[in-house]
């Protein structure tokens, strides 16, 4: 069968190949791959940033992000042939630390943990793969494709579980999100804050194409004109661009109690100059609170399954604005003016 492949850290290995079918070690459930989503994950690992193969080989199957169909489960696994599915991305560590003991490996204490297409496991990037059942979620029959939205939702679905619990902490009546990034985890953040009735605003540079359209359709605000022409007393902020330039703007940003949720990953090496009394002053008079969020446990797929269903599902086939066939992955990697989310499809 064909797969996507890189060889980890190595820029311009990526391939695709003929790899054996999947080893019943692997999984009771076997599943036929529909189709898988691309982000900046994967793109870092084509350019040889990071990635680790399984151990003793050379090569990872990509793939983190997926949709598809089972082909054959037990019928104890809870799952049956034509089943649409999503795999779980995190492993928990084998020792395992006390947050993977209880289920929590998006929480991993240790390190050791691994992830599908990205760290020590092969990614859903194969024409099928297998899974146990634990590591499965089931998604409704009428999302079919879309499904391919679940992981990338289920890390938005996180971030807001964390900052609702965060807010928790104390009397909490928040009204106004301002969500920094129109990308897919920016517009997914919308849309889960549209959800809980919040009056939500997306800013982004860009002016055309789908992304205003799409923030606007949930009925939420969009912006283009900057963080500084937005104001402050913003309840809570997600940072989802991972531009450093941008932390202090949205921390400055944020009202009396604000949450800022940083969902976004800053490449490093840049240095800026910064006032660290100044910072702390008014993180600790304004009982200010900054937290990163990345990665979900099965909780947070099973949230995200159920924040997509109660989407319209017009626009969320309004997202997967590129569906590029496996035969031409090379041109799903060329990033395109009007691209939100682009897929790679295994299937016709």
């Amino acid at each position: 069968m064909r797969a996507l492949t890189v060889v980890p850290t190595s820029s311009g290995s990526a391939a695709l190949v003929d790899v054996p079918e999947p080893p019943e070690t692997e999984g009771e459930v076997l599943v036929a791959t529909h189709a898988i989503g691309l982000c900046g994950t994967d793109h870092e690992i084509l350019d040889g940033k990071y990635g680790q193969a399984p151990e003793g080989q050379e090569r990872l199957i990509l793939g983190h992000e997926s949709i598809g169909r089972v082909r054959e489960a037990p019928p104890e696994s809870g799952f049956a042939a034509g089943d649409w599915v999503v795999g779980i991305v995190r492993r928990p560590d084998p020792v395992p630390c006390s947050s993977c003991r209880v289920g929590e490996w998006d929480m991993c204490k240790n390190g050791r943990y691994t992830e599908h297409g990205i760290r020590g496991l092969h990614g859903f990037g194969a024409e099928r793969y297998r899974s146990f059942a634990r590591y499965l979620v089931k998604v409704e029959p009428e999302l079919g494709e879309l499904g391919v939205l679940l992981e990338p939702t289920s890390v938005v679905a996180k971030a807001w579980e964390h900052v609702r619990r965060t807010g928790e902490r104390a009397h909490w009546a928040p009204k106004r999100v301002l969500v920094v990034g129109a990308g897919p985890i920016g517009i997914l953040a919308a849309l889960l804050g549209v959800q809980q009735g919040l009056e939500v605003h997306v800013l982004d540079r860009t002016e055309s194409g789908p992304k205003p359209a799409l923030v606007r359709a949930l009925g939420a605000s969009y912006h283009a004109d900057g963080i500084a022409a937005l104001g402050r007393d913003w309840d809570i902020i997600f940072e989802c661009t991972g531009a450093p330039a941008l932390f202090f703007d949205v921390v400055r940003a944020a009202a009396a109690d604000g949450i800022v949720c940083l969902t976004g990953v800053s490449s490093g090496g840049r240095t800026m100059s910064v006032d660290p009394g100044a910072l702390n002053r008014e993180f600790v008079l304004e009982n200010l609170v900054v937290l990163g969020s990345v990665n979900a446990n099965r909780r947070h797929y099973e949230a995200a399954a159920k924040a997509l269903a109660r989407a319209e599902r017009a626009w969320l086939a309004g997202l997967v604005t590129r569906r590029v066939p496996l035969d031409q992955w090379e041109s799903a990697f060329t990033h395109q003016p009007e691209d939100v989310k682009t897929i790679l499809t295994f299937t016709t």
